[in-house]
């Protein structure tokens, strides 16, 4: 009996201290002109939490609860601690923009608990997940090649421990970004589930897990990602972030109901994939002098154009880091913001709150921006008015659904633009393909079969007729595969490109509604390379081989 009375008289005092504490929180609140926040019954976020080592947050007394793009909810205990400030100072630096709020030690402990789920401080039968830096770090050094992940997973697979399902998350994750691919597909098949990795837009097998581990697997990558466990019959999107060596690589997540199980894609948005200039992505120098003069002109629009995953928008980042200065502000509107570049006004595109391409554009021109970035021009009504800015001395560039460059001026048109205002306001539409090119450890030296031949020839006079340049047509390479690319022979990719300026004559045309072939046969006049052209350019430079830009490129005759 003197111990329940004991027992109880210590509930009571710990209630009583934390209602004083409640209390005097809310008198600090109102001092410093930071909102009180009661998180004991808040739904946490996962990925929100992770950002903050375990450790730090709670020397720090700091608890992150919820993020939104890049608008991030934090309590803490007090906003003076040195710690404190200097973990928020460290969040804003990464881009994050920050809601504080005051709360107990009972809310920051809500908090915590959420780095059992997260940092495999707990066993379960899923096993655990651990997504820290530090122990990634050291396993992507260990992924080198395809054939590295695959017999790591194999490995892992068969393990019989109680962080097997931690550890084939793992392997996956590290042995991606260790390979430089860009997407994860996770496919689940009758008897087993896939796995695939995209590397230089080509996707590669890389192993097959059993169909019950994968369930278990789904679960832990929902849990990550801030997805709904129990819901499996309509698709999800989710993220979460990995920080290596200080750089925070994002994975974007989908998921979608299939016949035998969820598949899952995941997008890997690895800043460091952002450092190209336009030399990197293969565009020509006589092409490049012209961009650079048109991208440092005041006012105007910029197209590039082409089918989803060619590059278009890595290119629109390259404009931008091309021209940025602190003397100019510029502005993005995308969907989804893929990397945050630094000195640039981003903002994300949410369809479901009503906030489209449309609206943030017309909420970008009354912050007064010099350039502005639209990540894609969808509609009528945001084609007008991205035009209008271009004529109301402001720079902008964009991507549009086209197939060749000539195809901008019709598709604007098409869209409702009146064709005159066209030629007032765009100034060069580009497009582009992302073709892999050969390794440059193993890659063969031949000569043309007659196929080949024949278009060499054909294509090699117009080179000569557009930039009075010969080329070489006697010799291509072809891939033959080797440890330093996957045996696949080909390492990285490089672009083809062609670009339509508008001019004189162009805009004379357009008073016809001109065709794609018509505007296409007066661009020819312009000396600048077809993407057929650039192409075969490429090929006979030794860049990349043949049957790769026939991949992308009609080569038979022009598109």
């Amino acid at each position: 009996m003197l111990r329940f009375d004991e027992n109880t008289r210590d509930e009571q005092l710990a209630k009583l201290h934390q209602k004083e504490e409640e209390e005097f929180l809310q008198v600090m609140a109102s001092k410093h002109g930071i909102p009180y926040a009661d998180l004991t019954g808040v739904p946490v976020d996962t990925s929100a939490v992770g950002l903050i080592k375990e450790d730090a947050a709670r020397a720090a007394l700091i608890a992150p609860f919820e993020i939104a793009n890049k608008k991030l909810k934090v309590g803490l205990f007090s906003p003076t601690q040195s710690n404190t400030k200097e973990i928020l100072a460290s969040l804003a630096e990464r881009g994050y923009k920050i809601e504080q709020y005051l709360v107990s030690h009972a809310s920051l402990e809500t908090v915590w608990e959420r780095y059992r789920e997260i940092s495999g401080a707990t066993k379960s039968e899923a096993g655990m997940v651990d997504i820290s830096g530090d122990n990634m770090e050291g396993l992507i050094k260990r992924f080198t090649s395809l054939s590295d992940v695959s017999k790591a997973l194999q490995a892992t697979v068969t393990e019989k421990t109680a962080r097997h399902i931690s550890n084939i998350f793992n392997v996956i994750m590290a042995g991606a970004i260790g390979i430089h691919a860009s997407d994860i597909h996770i496919e689940p098949a009758e008897d087993s589930v896939h796995i695939r990795y995209r590397v230089d837009g080509v996707l590669h097998e890389v192993a097959t897990l059993p169909s019950e581990i994968y369930r278990l697997f789904s679960s832990r990558l929902k849990l990550l990602a801030g997805l709904k466990l129990n819901v499996g019959t309509e698709s999800q999107d989710g993220r979460f972030s990995i920080k290596i060596a200080d750089v925070e690589i994002e994975m974007r997540v989908s998921v979608i109901p299939g016949s035998y199980g969820e598949g899952v894609v995941m997008r890997i948005l690895n800043p460091l994939s952002l450092n190209v200039t336009l030399e990197d992505l293969g565009m020509s120098p006589r092409l490049l002098a012209i961009i650079d003069r048109e991208i440092k002109k005041p006012h105007g629009m910029i197209l590039n154009t082409g089918p989803t995953g060619s590059g278009k928008t890595t290119t629109l980042y390259s404009f931008l880091k091309r021209i940025y200065s602190s003397e100019i502000k510029m502005m993005t509107i995308e969907d989804p913001i893929e990397y945050h570049l630094k000195g640039i006004s981003q903002t994300q595109v949410e369809a479901g709150k009503g906030y489209t391409f449309l609206e943030g554009l017309r909420a970008a021109m009354r912050q007064d921006p010099d350039v502005i970035m639209i990540g894609e021009i969808r509609d009528g009504e945001t084609a007008k008015v991205a035009i209008n800015a271009a004529l109301t001395g402001h720079m902008v560039f964009s991507t549009l659904h086209t197939n060749t460059a000539a195809g901008a001026i019709p598709r604007l048109i098409d869209l409702g633009v009146t064709p005159k205002i066209i030629g007032s306001s765009l100034t060069v539409a580009l497009a582009q393909r992302l073709a892999r090119k050969l390794c440059l450890e193993c890659k063969k030296e031949d000569v043309p079969n007659e196929r080949e031949q024949k278009i060499i020839d054909e294509v090699a006079v117009l080179i000569k007729q557009k930039v009075g340049e010969d080329v070489q047509t006697k010799k291509v390479w072809r891939a033959v595969g080797c440890d330093k690319c996957n045996n696949t022979g080909y390492r990285g990719r490089v672009g083809v490109f062609e670009a339509v300026l508008m001019n004189a004559e162009i805009e004379e045309l357009l008073d016809t509604v001109p065709s794609e072939r018509e505007i296409r046969l007066i661009a020819a006049k312009q000396g600048i390379l077809t993407m057929r052209e650039d192409g075969i350019e490429k090929i006979l430079a030794g860049a990349t081989a043949f049957d790769e830009v026939e991949r992308v490129v009609d080569l038979e005759r022009e598109g």
